[in-house]
């Protein structure tokens, strides 16, 4: 079935790629693969094949539909879905950013609305996830093509899910961003992440979490000790720090560990109220910190945790 879609894009490109003009300048195709699994691609209008291209892979969190994730302005009576995470303004803001770039997001949706679960359903993920990854980072009809993975809530178990089914990282992927989404992390993956940040040129890492290992809701934990990504980032941090050199940085209610180059940065949320703040780290910017951390337009018109910078730019 994917091999179908992909002849259909690149015999058809136009046919494929002919979204209603939006706000953000950018076109809109949806198709399903593998029977459970929705693939929207967001490529701007102004799309190059003369520019370097930037394809990001965003896994869906749980729970989620991509028109949600991709956010909208709220109108009365739609789901509070639609307004905490607004990707695709984030990716209009970007793209104002890197006008040098054509900068296209993917959003990954299953059926299930969890990647943890649709691994489940297919134990062949090792194969079927790095492949699919291949296959559309693929269609972008130029040569010079960086893999961003990205990922929040459940969507960083598609990120493992890649990792656990390359030997190698390839070279194509030059960022890795898990945004509240490394509940999965286990030592196992650390060699190999090591590998790729010291052999390819222009590899980043960024994590962000927040002290879920106290929140409450209605007076429970929202999760275990050992089973946030408080821990867990925590963890995948002390196996890092036996290799790289890091540098931390506190202020206000967070807590910054990176390294001098940049390449590789924590970021973790303090709770001292014991609330849940899983979605506001992508609300606020994160999207966009995630994408522009450790380049020059880090922190450029825009804040990590502050106010949107993307509030003009919600769609309709």
């Amino acid at each position: 079935m994917l091999k179908f879609f992909i002849t259909a894009i690149i015999i058809f490109p136009s046919a494929c790629f002919c979204g209603k003009a939006q706000k953000n300048f950018s076109s809109i195709d949806s198709f399903r693969v593998h029977g459970d699994i929705k693939v929207t691609i967001d490529r701007p209008r102004n799309f190059s094949s003369q520019k370097e291209t930037i394809v990001t892979f965003f896994a869906l969190p749980n729970g989620s539909t991509t028109e949600q994730t991709m956010g909208r302005r709220m109108k009365e009576g739609d789901d509070w879905h639609f307004d905490i995470q607004h990707i695709r303004a984030q990716t209009s803001f970007i793209r104002k950013q890197l006008k040098k770039k054509n900068f296209i997001v993917i959003y990954l949706e299953n059926n299930y609305k969890s990647w943890p679960s649709w691994k489940q359903k297919h134990p062949e993920f090792r194969d079927l996830i790095p492949h699919l990854v291949d296959s559309l980072s693929g269609l972008t009809a130029t040569k010079n093509v960086s893999i961003y993975l990205n990922g929040h809530s459940g969507g960083g178990s598609f990120i493992f899910g890649y990792l656990a089914g390359v030997k190698d990282i390839p070279s194509s992927v030059k960022r890795i961003s898990f945004l509240d989404s490394d509940y999965g992390y286990e030592n196992s993956y650390c060699p190999e992440i090591i590998s790729w940040l010291r052999q390819v040129k222009g590899s980043a890492l960024n994590v962000f979490a927040y002290n879920d290992s106290v929140a409450l809701y209605n007076g429970k934990p929202v999760v275990s000790d050992t089973g946030g990504t408080w821990y867990r980032s925590h963890l995948f941090l002390q196996d890092l720090q036996k290799e790289f050199s890091f540098s931390e940085f506190s202020g206000d209610s967070m807590i910054v560990y990176k390294t001098k180059d940049r390449r590789i940065q924590f970021y973790f949320k303090t709770n001292p109220e014991q609330k849940i703040f899983h979605t506001q780290q992508v609300e606020l910017n994160g999207f966009i910190h995630s994408v522009l951390c450790g380049t020059k337009y880090e922190s450029k018109k825009y804040r990590y945790y502050a106010s949107r910078a993307y509030e003009g730019l919600i769609e309709q």
